[in-house]
């Protein structure tokens, strides 16, 4: 199982980090919400547990729960800007459907 980072979404995530002023990476995981029935859920990481998976890439670290990495096996993370709008986005080959706004997933 794999999960991979842009160099952009690698140099987002170290600036959020130094922003912040502490630590790991950031967690990446799935819970069951929205229109669509998933939804993507990122959070700083402090503390490793023993259950995650790593995936680091230039430089940046990302940690998964094994239930989430079933979900997300395959996933790019990119770091885009849209206009004025920029962001963290997944480039999951496993999702089959998505709702209007972008905001959560079928799998």
């Amino acid at each position: 199982m794999k999960i991979s980072l842009t160099e952009s979404a690698a140099e987002h995530i170290k600036r959020q980090l130094a922003g912040r002023g502490r630590g790991l990476g950031i967690r990446l995981g799935v819970r069951t919400s929205g229109c669509s029935g998933m939804a993507y859920v990122l959070e700083f990481v402090d503390e490793v547990r023993a259950e995650d998976k790593v995936f680091e890439a230039f430089g940046a670290s990302v940690f998964i729960d094994p239930k989430s990495l079933v979900y997300l096996d395959g996933t790019e993370l990119d770091f885009v800007k849209e206009g004025l709008n920029e962001g963290l986005k997944f480039n999951n080959p496993n999702v089959s459907a998505e709702c209007g706004c972008g905001e959560s997933f079928t799998v």
